[in-house]
């Protein structure tokens, strides 16, 4: 069997079911070392990680391999690079794909910058949804500081934004034979910095860390959102670095004006260079992708299938990798594989839960995205501001969970039922047309998805 395959296939299905920040915190950098009598053994970088993922994410991992693997009936975890036992009488076998493990080597994660080097711009696909940011990025790199800083760039989950700013990084060391100082954090770990440096009166520390770089690469910012400290230190640290022309790049998953608990400082400085969107893949795209992917690991799948997935996953990029690994894998497993069988895997890909979804649920996630308080929606305000986020809200009580235009006009401020028709009605047709607010709706979904 192939542990790593399979590793890699569950972890796909495992990141979109947790946030982002986690997944890379917690499980990026863990493997499936090895697999006996039906236990599982994972290996995860230190024991605080090992501690933290057995209580948090047990049971979503054994979940996972047990779809995809049945024989697995337990899961344990280790330390990477301490002596393992699954049981006291057997020993681990040593690895017998050394080629494999040279290649889990090679895609080790820099300690100095914190890039991994496969994200690079060769690998990037580029299409109509995300040709803006690829071209600022690449503009970015050849004039470090100067032509776009800072370079804000946002989307919805799993679209490729973390692949793109990484692979800014990475062709900065590249080009400039690595004499450009670059480091790359996510949003979580600027934060914990922080957090550590207060706690142990090590902030002059911190501040030497951010402050003494040529590039500085934030990923999820919008998480630092309502964290005072973190975004006082942040404030200074962006201020230090653009006086002195040294190159910011930012991601987030929606624009600045609608990070709703971001200071308006910060998301000033942010409005002041490039803001560029990656978008939701059409279908061009998205089968370019696949392609790309099927290609680089030097297989084959019938064209049926590949325009299938193409065709069914729409908006996850991330997703359609994850439902891709899952094919391949089953093709291997199974000897064979048929469009019936991918047709079940993509169904059970792609089906999201509604039956814990409430509408207060629905109204808070479409307010928190437009970064308005709920009750300006439930209310019975009528400022203009207001009306778009409304009548979203009625779109996809409607959508989702299917509530009547009478109780839907009854939760948004006690309208008529004429009101949630209109605007379910509208908003149905204008999806279709309006690509901005097609993936407002989609980033909204996800928000709503992700409770």
């Amino acid at each position: 069997m192939d542990f790593d395959q399979l590793w890699q296939t569950a972890l796909g299905e495992i990141e979109v079911q947790i946030s982002r920040p986690n997944y890379v915190t917690w499980l990026k950098n863990s493997q499936l070392v090895d697999k006996q009598d039906g236990i599982a053994l994972i290996s995860l970088p230190n024991n605080f990680a090992k501690e933290w993922v057995e209580n948090k994410y047990q049971k979503i991992i054994l979940s996972t391999l047990r779809n995809l693997d049945e024989t697995t009936k337990k899961i344990q975890f280790t330390v990477k690079n301490k002596p393992i036992q699954l049981n006291p009488s057997r020993k681990r076998r040593a690895p017998a794909d050394s080629k494999a493990q040279l290649a889990f080597e090679e895609l080790r994660i820099d300690p100095e910058t914190n890039l991994n080097p496969r994200y690079n711009l060769n690998s990037f696909v580029v299409g109509k949804t995300n040709e803006l940011a690829y071209a600022a990025a690449t503009a970015a790199i050849d004039e470090i500081g100067r032509k776009y800083n800072p370079l804000f760039i946002y989307g919805g989950v799993g679209l490729g934004k973390t692949h793109l700013i990484q692979a800014i990084g990475n062709e900065i060391k590249k080009k400039y034979d690595n004499n450009v100082k670059v480091k790359y954090v996510s949003s979580e770990k600027f934060t914990n910095d922080v957090i550590y440096g207060i706690r142990n009166k090590r902030m002059e520390d911190m501040k030497e860390k951010y402050r003494n770089v040529d590039v500085l690469i934030i990923d999820d910012i919008q998480f630092i959102g309502g964290k005072t400290s973190t975004e006082e230190e942040f404030f200074h640290t962006f201020n230090s670095l653009y006086e002195n022309n040294k190159q910011i790049i930012i991601s987030s998953d929606r624009p600045p004006k609608f990070v709703p608990t971001l200071e308006e400082r910060l998301r000033s400085r942010f409005e002041g260079g490039m803001i560029a969107d990656i978008g939701y893949p059409d279908y061009e795209l998205r089968l370019a992708i696949l392609k790309t992917k099927i290609q680089e690991r030097g297989i084959s799948l019938p064209d049926n299938i590949v325009e299938f997935t193409a065709n069914k996953i729409q908006k996850n990029l991330r997703e359609l990798e994850g439902v891709l690994n899952r094919i391949l894998f089953y093709q291997e497993t199974k000897n064979g594989l048929s469009l019936r069988a991918v047709e079940e895997i993509v169904d059970e890909t792609i089906q999201q839960p509604t039956k814990n979804i409430s509408s207060n649920q629905v109204i808070k996630s479409v307010a928190d995205y437009y970064g308005i308080p709920s009750n300006e929606l439930t209310g019975r305000c009528r400022q203009k501001s207001i009306v778009e986020p409304r009548q979203v809200a009625m779109y996809l009580l409607r959508d989702i969970l299917g509530l009547s235009y009478p109780d839907i006009g009854q939760r948004l401020g006690k309208r008529d039922h004429t009101t949630a028709i209109y605007a379910y009605t509208k908003l149905s047709e204008e999806i279709n047309k309006n690509q901005d607010l097609n993936q407002k709706v989609i980033a909204i979904k996800d928000l709503i998805y992700k409770e």
